[in-house]
């Protein structure tokens, strides 16, 4: 079930209103569903553009066409158009969006890049940075290399060890350590310099 905000719904009278052409309605659709990198797409959508397999969902003077395939990773969503203290904004909640958290059973290096992309790289790109996975020893020890602002940054010694490894060992338990494979020298542009 997608439910959509009288805000929101108002929003998107406003915007489809500008496009001047009648019928107009909304897509939505998830891309890279089930994966970290999970994210909702949103665009005016004609009647001759619909393939068929949409869902159609009903609101004031418009309609929601939803993916069909997307359907299932947005049951249950929310949208809203909601005010802050810098503007507005919509906001689309989809929790199963992501797709599950591997289980215990899981191996330890699908759990550790289950974490690595769901949690850290997001805090890591907002300072422009990126982080990848090198490998997992057998003993626990997780290697990482880090890149864009993070390549060089005079603060990836307390990223790495009081953000990285700190979240690594408290959501996954065999996890001993975690080390740096990055050459910092070459950093071409860091968040902080050294």
């Amino acid at each position: 079930m997608i439910d959509m905000s009288e805000r929101a719904q108002a929003h998107f009278q406003r915007l489809l209103a500008q496009q001047g052409e009648d019928g107009l309605g909304v897509r939505l659709r998830v891309v890279a569903a089930g994966t970290p990198a999970a994210q909702c797409e949103l665009e005016f959508c004609s009647p001759s553009e619909l393939t068929g397999d949409e869902w159609t969902i009903e609101c004031q003077g418009f309609n929601l066409y939803v993916d069909g395939e997307s359907m299932r990773w947005l049951d249950p969503a929310s949208i809203d158009y909601e005010m802050t203290p810098t503007g507005s904004q919509l906001n689309i909640r989809a929790p199963r969006i992501k797709g599950d958290a591997p289980g215990e059973d899981a191996g330890l290096v699908e759990r550790v890049r289950y974490v690595l992309e769901t949690e850290i790289s997001p805090q890591i790109a907002s300072h422009g940075g990126r982080i990848s996975l090198v490998e997992v020893t057998s003993d626990g020890v997780v290697v990482l290399r880090f890149g864009g602002g993070c390549h060089g940054c005079g603060m990836v010694d307390v990223t790495l060890k009081h953000g990285v490894e700190k979240t690594l060992r408290e959501r996954i338990p065999e996890v001993t350590q975690v080390r740096d494979a990055t050459d910092h020298e070459t950093g071409e542009q860091p968040y902080f310099s050294r």
